[in-house]
């Protein structure tokens, strides 16, 4: 079907009918957006940062998707995926397709992974009712919001941490980094943990230093790690 505009048909009822006029027509409530009240009437009215969370139907993945919208437009694109490993490619697609288009093409793309597309619902119904993260924010947020989000590493915050009732908790990933030991106190409950920063790792070696030390000076604790009777690796005890 084209976009060109068609004559209305009516129904005889309708068009029997004699007119009454209508009144004041004050036009849509302002929405809060980037630090202006805008009376958003189309699609390039609305502006705005801000995130949305998506899941599959088995709930066997979840996606957060956080787009900064300028006058109707996506300018960038931010696709965090967990727990699924075919929803991280279509993560890449996303992030490829997303920036250019309008959010009203955005929520009727096909972005392959359900998880994906529920984020893109769930954020656009955010972005228009002027529900953002920089409604109140005069002149919005810059382009490269998203990079400063993931911080220094440009790694997404995650936490994995896993539990029975017969061993107790683990934990295995903080927002810090990836876990390496877990300090108990005499009554062997947690009082800290060790971590690596993958992020720093990384970069550290890239720069030419040697894996060990990269490895050493990445490290870092939290809470009275030092107080510990007991360390243990969480993987393998």
């Amino acid at each position: 079907m084209s976009n060109e505009t068609y004559e209305y048909k009516f129904s005889n009822e309708v068009a029997e009918m004699c007119t009454v006029k209508q009144g004041p027509n004050h036009g849509p409530a302002p929405l809060p957006e980037e630090g202006l009240w805008v009376q958003a009437r189309q699609i390039g009215d609305i502006s705005g940062y801000t995130h949305g969370v998506g899941w599959c139907a088995p709930q066997q993945g979840a996606c957060k998707l956080s787009l900064n919208v300028k006058n109707g437009v996506i300018e960038e694109a931010l696709v965090e995926t967990i727990g699924c490993s075919g929803m991280t490619h279509s993560a890449a697609m996303a992030a490829e397709i997303l920036p250019g288009k309008t959010i009203l093409e955005a929520l009727n793309t096909d972005l392959v992974c359900d998880a994906i597309n529920t984020a893109m619902r769930e954020l656009f119904l955010q972005i228009v009712y002027g529900r953002t993260q920089s409604a109140f924010s005069e002149g919005g947020l810059v382009i490269g919001a998203g990079m400063e989000d993931l911080g220094k590493g440009a790694r997404s915050m995650v936490g994995t941490m896993y539990g029975t009732k017969a061993k107790g908790v683990r934990y295995l990933e903080m927002t810090e980094g990836y876990c390496t030991r877990m300090a108990l106190d005499a009554d062997d409950q947690v009082i800290g943990y060790e971590f690596v920063s993958l992020g720093k790792l990384t970069d550290f070696i890239k720069k030419g230093m040697e894996p060990n030390e990269a490895y050493e000076k990445s490290k870092g604790t939290y809470g009275r790690f030092t107080d510990a009777v007991k360390y243990i690796d969480p993987r393998k005890e």
